[in-house]
């Protein structure tokens, strides 16, 4: 419990006592959460922040990530791919590869569990071992916007997905018709983790000298994968027509998860579209680099999320908590963050980026009202607390379904 009254400064005593209280139903219950990665990315970062919270109330939880190779998370990088609407050529024998990769991860079902809680399309097939495993209850949490999913491959999935119990989304535009209950549940950012923690003032200049940024010229950031979908070459574009008329920085920061075989290549693209420029400053950071990137959202003037296609894009959440004016992609789950000209500025083309960076470049006033409204809107709506609570609704209403569901002794 004592996890938990940390929070009680930011979000209040009452609502941690509610949580408090709501969790003492749910004492004992085994809840086995599975993705495709321990490292990178924002799934691993809530589970590495909410397992805990969860064994805090006296929760059994624990988090597996399933193991494959190259091949695997080459075929499952497509499939995301598709999710987010791309075409693909998705063939049988890759299908097989996923199915196949699942089956060599059985024995992570081996130990019992009355709550599974499947993320993502990577671990899907696991589904099929439900019986077998005499594991009772099964949800699937997508983290993915499928709204233009590529309908051959959702096709080949949707099988799967309609063997849980549930479906989680972010949002409501983000799911599809399926046969079986679905349940939104926006996710949240720990204010107390290492990228969203307070930081001093000398703790955030040390760390911005040290990737060798000019302190004597303020900087626009966008902290992201090198992912073709959150668009750095994008950024850059704008970022050259913003230099035209303000002597500013870029820096572009970020790393790749240990599941996306995409990310060495789309790095060398930004390397080359930045052609050797002394303001543009390229940060390929490892996933443990989490007070480096807060310390790198604080210092910075303006943050970006140029992103074409975005899941929830918590990496929003993470800069508006700073109290930072946000200029994001209209698209995902940023839409839901970025009330436009009142939590930030949503932008859809290059053009529209560079506009809304002059303005707030030469508007400091606006800055810091958008700033301000920024961080009070995630206080209110996207922090792990709230996120946790909604957590423990849903599973106690799984509970309550009916007699079809028993837990195991």
């Amino acid at each position: 419990m004592k996890d938990l009254d940390r929070y009680v400064t930011i979000i209040g005593k009452p609502e941690i006592d509610e949580i408090k209280s709501l969790g003492k139903y749910l004492k004992g219950r085994r809840v086995h959460h599975i993705n495709s990665t321990k490292s990178g990315g924002g799934v691993a970062e809530i589970l590495q922040r909410l397992v805990p919270l969860m064994e805090s109330l006296g929760i059994k939880a624990t988090w597996d990530a399933i193991e494959g190779n190259a091949e695997f998370f080459d075929v499952t990088k497509m499939i995301h791919n598709a999710m987010h609407g791309q075409e693909v050529d998705f063939s049988p024998e890759q299908m097989e590869i996923l199915e196949q990769t699942n089956r060599q991860n059985e024995k992570l079902l081996d130990e019992p569990a009355d709550i599974t809680i499947i993320h993502d399309p990577q671990p899907l097939p696991l589904v099929t071992f439900r019986r077998e495993k005499k594991r009772p209850i099964w949800l699937w949490r997508c983290h993915i916007d499928l709204s233009e999913a590529d309908y051959r491959v959702w096709g080949a999935l949707r099988h799967y997905v309609e063997q849980f119990d549930g479906s989680l989304f972010h949002l409501p535009e983000y799911s599809k018709g399926l046969g079986i209950p679905q349940y939104i549940l926006p996710p949240a950012i720990d204010p107390l983790s290492e990228k969203n923690m307070e930081l001093t003032l000398e703790e955030v200049q040390t760390t911005v000298d040290n990737f060798g940024i000019d302190p004597e010229k303020p900087y626009i950031i966008q902290v992201s994968r090198f992912d073709r979908l959150k668009d750095p070459v994008g950024v850059i574009e704008a970022f050259r027509m913003v230099q035209e008329w303000h002597d500013v920085q870029l820096v572009l920061a970020g790393g790749s998860a240990s599941d996306d075989p995409e990310g060495v290549k789309v790095l060398q693209e930004v390397r080359e579209a930045a052609d050797n420029d002394p303001d543009i400053h390229i940060l390929d950071l490892p996933p443990t680099s989490h007070i480096e990137i807060n310390a790198l959202q604080r210092g910075a003037r303006i943050i970006i999320q140029k992103s074409l296609r975005e899941g929830f894009g918590l990496v929003v959440t993470e800069a508006m908590w700073k109290g930072k004016p946000v200029i994001g992609g209209a698209v995902g789950g940023i839409k839901t963050q970025v009330i436009h000209n009142v939590t930030g500025f949503l932008a859809s083309t290059i053009e529209g980026t560079a506009y809304r960076i002059r303005q707030l470049l030469a508007n400091p006033g606006l800055s810091d009202r958008l700033g301000h409204a920024a961080k009070e809107y995630i206080r209110s709506n996207f922090l792990l607390p709230s996120y946790l609570k909604n957590w423990l609704l849903l599973l106690l209403q799984q509970e309550h379904m009916g007699e079809r569901i028993t837990f195991l002794d």
